[in-house]
């Protein structure tokens, strides 16, 4: 039967609607036709627009708002260990043992023990030793990289194959743990996990394609219909992520919208250019401009993590006693070189997604901007910088007047173990409470936007939503992280839909609830603006809709 034109496909009723629109923030009721709203209003202005074959949802007064966008994010590498070794749920040091001994186990047709997940504060100082791996898988090689993927936990038969001993120096971008006769520990830092990883047999083009359906199903669980996949390149660790895309775009699986960032090789330079442009033509071609995957960006890495002092500060880290270690983190790309590189980026047309984590690497990424701009003039890319662990408070006017983002892993912004024990003592008092600055990003005008960094951490928004609001952690109501950071339930929301749409170049068709925009949805469980703040993180997604269409429904 042919449908009527008039009427509506989907509509919601009984609201609330948060809109992130800056004119009407509130409503009562949404009407979707052929993917796209129509209405947005009350449930008087949508009735008229309801017929025969209309679905209509009663919200009952759960939230309806626009489908979250996660801006820093490498769902198929995390989707890839979800069908590995996966160490994500747990949390002993026993429970990670008993873990590979039962995938090795039920694996025994698998060369290599890969997958990951485990957690520093688990181990003492944060490393952990080849012996318990040893222990549990004695004849095969076992690369377990941790939940920020900054460093790889290894046996000693991975070691054997890499040829790493006693007498094998650190590389410049990284440091391999020792015992006290200079023996391997079995825990490699930063770029010495490259000696083991370049062994590993990267996944097979299948493998990968799996790992992004199994990724997008769970990033879709939490409301999620776009994001900026981090890290895709040939250059990048575990294998380049580009081919799954490009295939499930072809083939129509790809239901969210995906902005990917190039991986940049730290060791080279500017001839790399060719091949992003390149992969970015390609994906336009096959989008035929209108796609649901893009290129448009580039990754720089330009420093570690505070945990195991490879983040770039701008004063060395304390050592134990709290006297200057001597030590300041490292620098992945050469300062020098680094705005040189950037205004030809930006020349090209590309966005910039800067890892800054340390306030030099902060400092760096915003001073290459300020080049490109002065070469350039501002050519629109939307730089961004991820992270932002630490910034100096000279830095934070400098994102307004450069137009930079602030993109932002809020879950990361409490007191929980590895800050505790890993961080604030060695940044000081002083340093620490640089961290995480959203609030006063925020106050400067900063364009924010948020992401999860999953499968560092969970994807879950409303977690993260959770500690950008009260910076505390669900499980500690205690103890807050620099209660001056705080920002409001409505601005963290408005990062994690209107602020990533607008760094994912989706502002035109996505990131609020808007009449011409495409029906990217999420249905909440409750109003979590109607509740106390310590119960946002408790908040569940009931629905997920990408172009009307439901791509997630709670059991």
């Amino acid at each position: 039967m042919p449908r009527d034109h008039h009427f509506a496909d989907l509509v919601f009723t009984g609201g609330p609607v948060f809109t992130v629109d800056p004119a009407r923030s509130w409503a009562g009721a949404v009407a979707v036709r052929d993917g796209r709203i129509v209405v947005v209003g009350e449930d008087h202005d949508v009735r008229p627009l309801i017929g025969a074959h209309t679905e209509v949802v009663d919200l009952a007064g759960k939230l309806l708002l626009p489908g979250f966008q996660d801006a820093h994010v490498h769902p198929v590498l995390a989707g890839t260990t979800l069908r590995g070794c996966d160490l994500h749920g747990l949390e002993t040091a026993r429970e990670y043992a008993e873990a590979v001994a039962g995938y090795a186990a039920a694996h025994p047709e698998r060369a290599w023990i890969t997958g990951g997940g485990w957690s520093m504060e688990a181990f003492p100082g944060g490393t952990p030793h080849r012996a318990a791996l040893d222990a549990v898988v004695p004849d095969r090689p076992v690369a377990l990289p941790n939940r920020d993927g900054h460093g790889l936990w290894v046996n000693s038969r991975a070691l054997e194959l890499a040829g790493i001993t006693a007498a094998t120096p650190d590389p410049a971008d990284g440091r391999i743990e020792r015992d006290a006769d200079g023996t391997p520990t079995g825990m490699l830092q930063e770029g010495a996990a490259e000696l083991v990883l370049r062994q590993v047999p990267p996944p097979s083009a299948e493998e990968h394609y799996q790992g992004l359906l199994a990724g997008q199903a769970y990033l879709h669980s939490f409301g999620i219909t776009g994001w900026q996949d981090a890290a895709v390149g040939t250059a990048f660790g575990p294998g380049d992520v580009y081919g799954a895309y490009l295939a499930a775009a072809a083939d129509g699986s790809l239901t969210a919208r995906v902005r990917a960032a190039q991986w940049w090789d730290r060791e080279g330079g500017l001839e790399q250019l060719p091949e992003f442009l390149d992969r970015r033509a390609e994906a336009e071609a096959l989008n035929d401009g209108a796609g649901r995957f893009r290129a448009g960006s580039v990754k720089m890495m330009l420093d570690g993590v505070a945990e195991n002092h490879t983040a770039a500060m701008l004063e060395p880290y304390l050592d134990g006693c709290g006297c200057s270690s001597g030590g300041s983190g490292l620098d992945f790309i050469d300062p020098e070189k680094l705005g040189g590189y950037v205004s030809e980026i930006d020349a090209a047309g590309f966005q910039v997604h800067f890892h800054a984590l340390g306030d030099r690497a902060v400092r760096t990424a915003l001073d290459a901007v300020e080049e490109a701009l002065r070469r350039n003039g501002n050519r629109g890319n939307r730089h961004h910088l991820a992270h932002l662990q630490v910034v100096h408070p000279d830095d934070i006017p400098r994102f307004r007047a450069l137009g930079a983002t602030a993109n932002m892993q809020p879950l990361w912004a409490c007191h929980e173990p590895q800050m505790d024990e890993l961080t604030i003592p060695f940044l000081g008092e002083r340093r620490a409470g640089w961290q995480y600055p959203f609030g006063s990003l925020h106050r400067a005008g900063a364009m924010l936007a948020m992401g999860s960094d999953w499968s560092v951490s969970t994807p879950d928004v409303m977690l993260g939503v959770h500690v950008a609001v009260n910076r505390r952690s669900e499980e500690d109501d205690e103890r807050v992280l620099g209660p001056e950071q705080r920002i409001d339930l409505g601005t963290a929301l408005t990062a994690y839909t209107a602020g990533s749409a607008r760094v994912n170049h989706l502002d035109a068709d996505t990131g609020s609830v808007q009449p011409g925009k495409y029906a990217d949805l999420v249905v909440l469980d409750r109003d979590p603006f109607a509740g106390p703040a310590m119960a946002i993180g408790g908040t569940r997604v009931l629905r997920t809709y990408v172009e009307g269409a439901p791509v997630y429904t709670a059991e």
